[in-house]
C-alpha cells in the first residue's frame, strides 16, 4: 500500500528489507491512498459526492446539483474556471510539499537498508531475515490490508457526512472491531511462523533462523493494521503530516538497532549456525519495535485532531448496510492482493533457493526510490482532479490529466532510468560495500538494478492508469490487469529457474521479470482505457518521451565517459565508485538538462519555474 505509504511496488513488498510504510506497499493500495486527498467519497461508487462545509452540499437524498457560486472578488478566478496552466502549477506546488516527507523517509530508509546490508550481508543470514520480514507484509495484505485501504476510508467519510455525531461513534466501532480482528489474526500468524518458514526456505539451518525471525517479526501485522486505521482516521480529518513523517521514526529506530547489533560480541563472519541468540533478538525485536513506534506515534496526533478512541462493538443497522454497499469493490481488491502475493511468493521461493533474494530486494528498493519521491507526490496532487472529472463524467478532462501525469512522469523518470543503467554499479558500491558485504556483492546488486531500469517509467504509467480506474470507481479492471502482470512475472521467473545458474544471474532475472510485468501492465492498461474513454491523445506524450529520452541518452553517454575514466584511474575501488557516481552524475545531469532546455520541452520549463518560485 503506499508506497510507501510512499513506496509502492507491484508485489510489494518485493522489498522486504524496507517494509511498507504502515499498511503495506501494494500499488492498488497506494492508488487508493491518494483518494484520501480527494473530495469525492461516497459508498455509491458511481455518484458525485460532496465534502466540505455543509452549506455547500445538498441534503441527503437531494439531487446532486452544483452549489451556488460564492461571490467573487474583483480579479478572482473561480476554481473550475482556472486556466489549465495555473491549475497545473498549483498541482506541482502541492506535490512538492507532499514530496518533502517522502524524501525524508526515503533518505533515512536508504541509510537503514545500507546498514542492514552491511550488518547481515546478502547471503543466508540476510535471506532468512528478509524472508521473515516479508511475511508480516504478505499475511497482513492477504488477510486485511487491501480491504482496509479500499473500504475503511469511504465508510468513515460517509459516516462523517451523514451521522449526527460526524461519524465519531461509527469510527470507534469500526476501529474496535478491526483491532480485535487484527489481534486474533496476528496470534494465529505467530503460531504458524514455522510453517511459513518451512514453505519458503529449503536449507535446514537457514530455515531454522527464518522461523525464529518470523516469530519475532510477525507481531508487526497488528501494528501495520493499527497504523493503517489511525492513518485513515487522521486523513479523513484532514491531518496528513503525522502519517507522512511516522516512517522516519521507524527508520531511525532500525538504524539504532543495527548499531546495537554491531556492538554485540559475535562471529566475524555471519552464518545461520554461528549467529548468537543476542544478535537474533536484537535485530528481530528492533525491527518490530520500529513498526510499533510507527503506529503508536499517531495516537497523539489523533487526540490533537479531536478524536478520542472509545471501545464500542454494537453496530447500528445502517452501518451494516454501508458494509454491504462496498462489498463488491472489496472483493476485487482482495483478488488484486491475492494475485500480488502469488507473485511475491514465487519470487521469494526462487530467490531464496538460488541465494539471490537479498540482491533482488535491494535492487528493487533502489528502483522504487525515484517513483516514491518524485511521482507519488505528483499523482497524489493530480488524483483530486481525476476524481472530480470522473465523477462528473468529463472523459475529456480525465484524458487530459492522464496525459499530463504521463508527460511529467516521463520528464522525471527517463533521465533516472538512463542514470541507473550507467551509474548503478558505482551507486551500489557506495551504498552497500561495507561490513559483511563485499564490493563484488554490491556490484551484483548494481547489475540487477541496471537490468531492471527499463521498467521504471512503465511502472509509473501503470500506477497512473490504476488511479484513473479507481477514480471511475472501478475495482474489477485493476484486478484483471494485475493478473496479467503477475502471470508475466511468474512465467519469466519460472523460466529463469530452469535456465540460469548463478546468484547474480538469478538476481538479474528476478528484476527483469518484475520490470517486464510493468511493461505488460502499461500496455494492457492503455488498451483498456482507450476502449473505455476513446482516443487517449498520447501524441504529446510520445513527443515528450522522445525528446527527454534523447536528452537522457546524451547525458548518460557523458556520465559513462566519466565512469570509464574513473575506473581506469582508480579501478573498482570504493573511491573509484565515488568518483564515478558523483562526477558522472553531475556531468550527465548537466548535459541532459542543457539538451532538454534546448529542445524546449514545456514540462521541463514548468518544473524549473516551479522550483525557482517555490
Amino acid at each position: 500500500m503506499t508506497d510507501d505509504w510512499s513506496s509502492p511496488s507491484l508485489y510489494h513488498g518485493g522489498n522486504p528489507a524496507a517494509p511498507p510504510l504502515m499498511a503495506g506497499a501494494d500499488p492498488m493500495a497506494s492508488a487508493l491512498f491518494d483518494d484520501w486527498f480527494a473530495p469525492e467519497h461516497d459508498v455509491q461508487w458511481s455518484a458525485t459526492t460532496y465534502v466540505g462545509q455543509r452549506r455547500h452540499r445538498p441534503a441527503p437524498g437531494a439531487h446532486a446539483a452544483p452549489p451556488e457560486p460564492e461571490p467573487e472578488t474583483e480579479g478572482a478566478v473561480a476554481v473550475d474556471e482556472a486556466p489549465p496552466e495555473s491549475t497545473n502549477r498549483g498541482m506541482l506546488a502541492t506535490s512538492r510539499a507532499i514530496a518533502v516527507a517522502s524524501l525524508a523517509s526515503r533518505v533515512t530508509g536508504f541509510l537503514r537498508s545500507s546498514l542492514l546490508v552491511a550488518a547481515l550481508g546478502t547471503h543466508q543470514v540476510a535471506d532468512a531475515y528478509n524472508v521473515a520480514n516479508n511475511l508480516p507484509n504478505m499475511v497482513y495484505e492477504l488477510l486485511l490490508g487491501g480491504v482496509l485501504s479500499s473500504v475503511l476510508i469511504p465508510l468513515l467519510v460517509h459516516a462523517q457526512e451523514d451521522d449526527d455525531d460526524n461519524g465519531v461513534a461509527y469510527t470507534q466501532r469500526l476501529l474496535s472491531i478491526a483491532t480485535a480482528a487484527l489481534g486474533a489474526m496476528t496470534l494465529l500468524a505467530v503460531v504458524a511462523a514455522p510453517l511459513f518458514a518451512n514453505g519458503l526456505v529449503a536449507d535446514h539451518s537457514e530455515r531454522s533462523l527464518a522461523s525464529i525471525f518470523a516469530t519475532l517479526l510477525l507481531p508487526e501485522i497488528f501494528f501495520y493494521g493499527l497504523g493503517a486505521m489511525l492513518m485513515a482516521v487522521l486523513n479523513v480529518r484532514h491531518s496528513f503530516a503525522p502519517g507522512a513523517w511516522a516512517p522516519v521514526l521507524n527508520n531511525v529506530i532500525l538504524i539504532a538497532t543495527v548499531c546495537a547489533f554491531w556492538a554485540l560480541p559475535g562471529p566475524k563472519t555471519l552464518n545461520p549456525a554461528t549467529m548468537t541468540t543476542a544478535q537474533i533478538l536484537v535485530i528481530g525485536l528492533g525491527t518490530t519495535l520500529g513498526i510499533v513506534a510507527q503506529a503508536l506515534v499517531l495516537f497523539p496526533a489523533l487526540r490533537r485532531s479531536g478524536f478520542f478512541w472509545q471501545w464500542r462493538f454494537r453496530a447500528r443497522p445502517n452501518e451494516v448496510g454501508r458494509m454491504k454497499e462496498v462489498s463488491s469493490l472489496a472483493g476485487w481488491v482482495l483478488a488484486y492482493v491475492v494475485a500480488s502475493q502469488i507473485g511475491v511468493t514465487v519470487i521469494a521461493k526462487v530467490g531464496v533457493t538460488h541465494h539471490a533474494f537479498t540482491a533482488f530486494t535491494n535492487a528493487d528498493l533502489l528502483l522504487q526510490m525515484p517513483y516514491g519521491i518524485l511521482v507519488v507526490s505528483l499523482l497524489t496532487a493530480i488524483m483530486p482532479r481525476l476524481s472530480r472529472a470522473a465523477a462528473r463524467g468529463q472523459s475529456s478532462d480525465v484524458v487530459d490529466d492522464l496525459g499530463l501525469g504521463a508527460r511529467l512522469s516521463a520528464v522525471a523518470l527517463l533521465p533516472i532510468t538512463a542514470g541507473f543503467i550507467v551509474l548503478s554499479q558505482s551507486l551500489t558500491v557506495v551504498l552497500f560495500a561495507y561490513g559483511q558485504n563485499s564490493i563484488a556483492d554490491a556490484r551484483a546488486i548494481g547489475t540487477a538494478l541496471a537490468a531492471s531500469a527499463f521498467g521504471l517509467f512503465p511502472f509509473a504509467i501503470v500506477m497512473l492508469q490504476l488511479r484513473v480506474f479507481y477514480a471511475m470507481r472501478d475495482g474489477r479492471t485493476p484486478a484483471l490487469i494485475n493478473a496479467f502482470m503477475v502471470a508475466t512475472k511468474v512465467a519469466i521467473v519460472i523460466g529463469c529457474a530452469n535456465t540460469l545458474d548463478t546468484p547474480i544471474h538469478f538476481a538479474e532475472g528476478l528484476t527483469v521479470a518484475t520490470s517486464a510485468s510493468y511493461v505488460v501492465g502499461a500496455v494492457v492498461g492503455h488498451i483498456t482505457l482507450t476502449r473505455r474513454l476513446g482516443a487517449l491523445r498520447f501524441g504529446s506524450v510520445g513527443r515528450v518521451v522522445g525528446q527527454i529520452g534523447l536528452a537522457s541518452v546524451i547525458g548518460a553517454a557523458a556520465a559513462l565517459a566519466v565512469v570509464v575514466l574513473g575506473n581506469r584511474g582508480l579501478g573498482d575501488s570504493r573511491l573509484g565508485s565515488v568518483v564515478g557516481l558523483v562526477g558522472g552524475g553531475l556531468v550527465g545531469l548537466a548535459v541532459m538538462v542543457a539538451v532538454a532546455w534546448r529542445l524546449r520541452i514545456p514540462e521541463v520549463r514548468n518544473i524549473a519555474s516551479m522550483t525557482r518560485h517555490g
